[in-house]
Protein backbone atom coordinates (compact mmCIF):
# COMPACT_ATOMS: atom_id res chain seq x y z
CA UNK A 1 0.00 0.00 0.00
CA UNK A 2 1.36 3.42 -0.92
CA UNK A 3 2.03 6.30 1.46
CA UNK A 4 -0.70 8.26 -0.31
CA UNK A 5 -3.17 5.46 0.46
CA UNK A 6 -2.21 5.33 4.12
CA UNK A 7 -2.51 9.08 4.41
CA UNK A 8 -5.96 9.06 2.83
CA UNK A 9 -7.22 6.22 5.02
CA UNK A 10 -5.76 7.83 8.12
CA UNK A 11 -7.43 11.13 7.35
CA UNK A 12 -10.78 9.43 6.77
CA UNK A 13 -10.48 7.59 10.09
CA UNK A 14 -9.68 10.81 11.93
CA UNK A 15 -12.66 12.51 10.29
CA UNK A 16 -14.89 9.81 11.79
CA UNK A 17 -13.33 9.89 15.25
CA UNK A 18 -12.79 13.61 15.81
CA UNK A 19 -15.32 16.47 15.73
CA UNK A 20 -14.85 18.98 12.93
CA UNK A 21 -12.73 22.02 13.73
CA UNK A 22 -13.24 25.37 12.03
CA UNK A 23 -10.43 25.88 9.52
CA UNK A 24 -10.49 29.60 10.26
CA UNK A 25 -10.17 29.68 14.04
CA UNK A 26 -9.98 26.09 15.29
CA UNK A 27 -13.29 26.12 17.17
CA UNK A 28 -14.80 22.65 17.38
CA UNK A 29 -18.19 21.90 15.93
CA UNK A 30 -18.11 22.71 12.21
CA UNK A 31 -15.66 23.13 9.31
CA UNK A 32 -16.44 26.86 9.21
CA UNK A 33 -17.98 28.51 12.27
CA UNK A 34 -20.51 31.36 11.89
CA UNK A 35 -17.99 33.97 13.03
CA UNK A 36 -15.48 32.95 10.35
CA UNK A 37 -18.17 32.58 7.69
CA UNK A 38 -18.99 36.24 8.32
CA UNK A 39 -15.68 37.13 6.66
CA UNK A 40 -17.48 36.44 3.36
CA UNK A 41 -20.30 38.89 2.69
CA UNK A 42 -22.46 38.09 -0.30
CA UNK A 43 -24.46 41.27 0.19
CA UNK A 44 -21.38 43.53 -0.04
CA UNK A 45 -19.41 42.27 -3.00
CA UNK A 46 -15.82 43.29 -3.58
CA UNK A 47 -15.62 44.36 -7.26
CA UNK A 48 -12.68 43.69 -9.56
CA UNK A 49 -14.05 45.34 -12.68
CA UNK A 50 -17.51 45.38 -14.23
CA UNK A 51 -18.07 41.63 -14.28
CA UNK A 52 -15.66 40.24 -11.66
CA UNK A 53 -16.69 40.14 -7.99
CA UNK A 54 -15.53 38.47 -4.78
CA UNK A 55 -17.02 37.84 -1.37
CA UNK A 56 -13.92 38.97 0.51
CA UNK A 57 -10.34 40.15 0.20
CA UNK A 58 -7.71 37.43 0.17
CA UNK A 59 -6.37 37.93 3.67
CA UNK A 60 -7.02 37.01 7.30
CA UNK A 61 -9.72 34.45 8.00
CA UNK A 62 -10.95 34.31 4.40
CA UNK A 63 -7.46 33.46 3.16
CA UNK A 64 -7.01 30.74 5.80
CA UNK A 65 -10.29 29.11 4.85
CA UNK A 66 -9.57 29.16 1.12
CA UNK A 67 -6.06 27.75 1.61
CA UNK A 68 -7.38 25.04 3.93
CA UNK A 69 -9.90 23.97 1.30
CA UNK A 70 -7.61 24.27 -1.71
CA UNK A 71 -4.23 23.15 -0.41
CA UNK A 72 -4.68 21.40 2.94
CA UNK A 73 -7.22 18.71 2.16
CA UNK A 74 -10.20 20.25 3.97
CA UNK A 75 -12.85 18.97 1.55
CA UNK A 76 -15.43 19.41 4.30
CA UNK A 77 -15.25 23.14 3.52
CA UNK A 78 -16.79 22.65 0.07
CA UNK A 79 -20.34 22.75 1.46
CA UNK A 80 -20.09 25.89 3.62
CA UNK A 81 -18.01 27.78 1.07
CA UNK A 82 -20.35 26.74 -1.74
CA UNK A 83 -23.30 27.91 0.32
CA UNK A 84 -21.62 31.29 0.82
CA UNK A 85 -21.18 31.66 -2.95
CA UNK A 86 -24.85 30.78 -3.43
CA UNK A 87 -25.95 33.73 -1.30
CA UNK A 88 -24.20 36.09 -3.72
CA UNK A 89 -25.10 34.61 -7.12
CA UNK A 90 -28.64 36.11 -7.33
CA UNK A 91 -27.23 39.50 -6.20
CA UNK A 92 -24.57 39.77 -8.91
CA UNK A 93 -24.96 42.95 -10.99
CA UNK A 94 -25.95 42.17 -14.61
CA UNK A 95 -26.15 38.42 -13.97
CA UNK A 96 -29.26 36.35 -14.42
CA UNK A 97 -30.72 32.98 -15.43
CA UNK A 98 -31.49 31.85 -18.96
CA UNK A 99 -34.89 32.16 -20.63
CA UNK A 100 -36.16 29.10 -18.74
CA UNK A 101 -35.13 30.57 -15.38
CA UNK A 102 -32.05 28.36 -14.98
CA UNK A 103 -28.79 29.70 -13.55
CA UNK A 104 -25.71 28.20 -15.23
CA UNK A 105 -22.49 27.94 -13.18
CA UNK A 106 -19.13 27.36 -14.87
CA UNK A 107 -16.17 26.48 -12.59
CA UNK A 108 -12.67 27.64 -13.48
CA UNK A 109 -10.76 24.46 -14.47
CA UNK A 110 -7.87 22.97 -12.52
CA UNK A 111 -4.68 21.40 -13.82
CA UNK A 112 -5.14 17.65 -14.08
CA UNK A 113 -2.30 16.89 -11.68
CA UNK A 114 -3.75 19.30 -9.11
CA UNK A 115 -7.24 17.83 -9.50
CA UNK A 116 -5.89 14.31 -8.92
CA UNK A 117 -4.09 15.44 -5.76
CA UNK A 118 -7.30 17.07 -4.48
CA UNK A 119 -9.58 14.13 -5.22
CA UNK A 120 -11.18 15.90 -8.19
CA UNK A 121 -11.68 19.46 -9.33
CA UNK A 122 -12.04 21.50 -6.15
CA UNK A 123 -13.84 24.27 -8.03
CA UNK A 124 -16.33 21.91 -9.66
CA UNK A 125 -17.02 20.48 -6.20
CA UNK A 126 -17.52 24.01 -4.89
CA UNK A 127 -19.83 24.82 -7.81
CA UNK A 128 -21.97 21.76 -7.12
CA UNK A 129 -22.43 22.72 -3.48
CA UNK A 130 -23.26 26.25 -4.60
CA UNK A 131 -25.84 24.82 -7.00
CA UNK A 132 -27.33 22.60 -4.29
CA UNK A 133 -27.88 25.61 -2.06
CA UNK A 134 -29.39 27.66 -4.90
CA UNK A 135 -31.76 24.76 -5.63
CA UNK A 136 -32.70 24.58 -1.95
CA UNK A 137 -33.48 28.30 -2.14
CA UNK A 138 -35.89 27.67 -5.00
CA UNK A 139 -33.72 28.44 -8.04
CA UNK A 140 -33.34 26.26 -11.11
CA UNK A 141 -29.60 25.75 -11.55
CA UNK A 142 -27.07 23.70 -13.51
CA UNK A 143 -23.30 23.24 -13.26
CA UNK A 144 -21.50 23.32 -16.61
CA UNK A 145 -17.85 22.10 -16.56
CA UNK A 146 -17.36 23.89 -19.87
CA UNK A 147 -13.62 24.65 -19.60
CA UNK A 148 -10.53 22.48 -19.49
CA UNK A 149 -6.78 22.98 -19.22
CA UNK A 150 -4.53 21.10 -21.58
CA UNK A 151 -1.25 19.47 -20.64
CA UNK A 152 1.76 21.63 -19.88
CA UNK A 153 0.14 24.31 -17.73
CA UNK A 154 2.27 25.19 -14.70
CA UNK A 155 1.14 25.95 -11.16
CA UNK A 156 0.28 29.66 -11.30
CA UNK A 157 1.33 30.42 -7.72
CA UNK A 158 4.01 33.12 -7.77
CA UNK A 159 3.63 33.90 -11.47
CA UNK A 160 3.24 37.51 -12.60
CA UNK A 161 0.31 38.44 -14.84
CA UNK A 162 2.30 38.18 -18.09
CA UNK A 163 3.60 34.77 -17.02
CA UNK A 164 0.09 33.60 -16.20
CA UNK A 165 -1.15 34.75 -19.60
CA UNK A 166 1.66 32.84 -21.32
CA UNK A 167 1.02 29.80 -19.13
CA UNK A 168 -2.60 29.59 -20.33
CA UNK A 169 -1.99 30.45 -23.98
CA UNK A 170 -3.16 27.58 -26.15
CA UNK A 171 -3.97 25.42 -23.12
CA UNK A 172 -7.34 26.76 -21.96
CA UNK A 173 -10.15 25.57 -24.17
CA UNK A 174 -13.89 25.06 -24.33
CA UNK A 175 -15.13 21.58 -23.47
CA UNK A 176 -18.21 21.17 -25.68
CA UNK A 177 -19.46 18.11 -23.77
CA UNK A 178 -19.75 20.19 -20.61
CA UNK A 179 -21.02 23.44 -22.12
CA UNK A 180 -24.61 24.68 -22.28
CA UNK A 181 -26.12 25.72 -25.65
CA UNK A 182 -24.62 28.79 -27.39
CA UNK A 183 -26.12 32.06 -26.20
CA UNK A 184 -26.68 30.79 -22.66
CA UNK A 185 -25.84 33.30 -19.91
CA UNK A 186 -23.34 31.82 -17.43
CA UNK A 187 -21.64 32.77 -14.17
CA UNK A 188 -17.97 31.85 -13.82
CA UNK A 189 -16.90 30.62 -10.36
CA UNK A 190 -13.38 30.83 -8.89
CA UNK A 191 -11.72 30.64 -5.48
CA UNK A 192 -9.06 33.37 -5.68
CA UNK A 193 -8.59 36.22 -8.16
CA UNK A 194 -5.03 37.53 -8.05
CA UNK A 195 -3.79 39.17 -11.25
CA UNK A 196 -7.07 38.46 -13.06
CA UNK A 197 -5.28 36.69 -15.92
CA UNK A 198 -7.03 33.35 -15.39
CA UNK A 199 -10.50 34.87 -15.10
CA UNK A 200 -9.90 37.03 -18.18
CA UNK A 201 -8.74 33.99 -20.18
CA UNK A 202 -11.82 32.04 -19.08
CA UNK A 203 -14.11 34.92 -20.03
CA UNK A 204 -12.55 35.14 -23.49
CA UNK A 205 -12.73 31.39 -24.08
CA UNK A 206 -16.36 31.15 -23.03
CA UNK A 207 -17.32 34.18 -25.11
CA UNK A 208 -15.49 32.80 -28.15
CA UNK A 209 -17.49 29.59 -27.64
CA UNK A 210 -20.76 31.52 -27.99
CA UNK A 211 -21.66 31.80 -24.31
CA UNK A 212 -22.68 35.00 -22.56
CA UNK A 213 -20.61 35.44 -19.41
CA UNK A 214 -22.69 37.78 -17.30
CA UNK A 215 -20.42 37.72 -14.23
CA UNK A 216 -17.47 36.06 -12.53
CA UNK A 217 -17.71 35.36 -8.81
CA UNK A 218 -14.85 34.33 -6.54
CA UNK A 219 -14.61 33.61 -2.85
CA UNK A 220 -11.69 36.04 -2.52
CA UNK A 221 -9.67 38.54 -4.52
CA UNK A 222 -6.36 40.28 -3.92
Amino acid sequence: MTGWGLSTIGRAALDLLLPAACAGCGELGSPCCPACAAAFDGARLFARGERVHALARYDGVARRLVLAYKEQGRRDLAAPLGQLLATAVPLLPRAGPDSTGTWWLVPVPSRRIAARARGGSHLERLARHCAAQLAADGHAVAVAPALELGAGARDAVGLARAERVANLAGRLRLRPAGAPPPGTPVVLLDDVVTTGATVDACLRTLTAGGLEVTAALALTAV
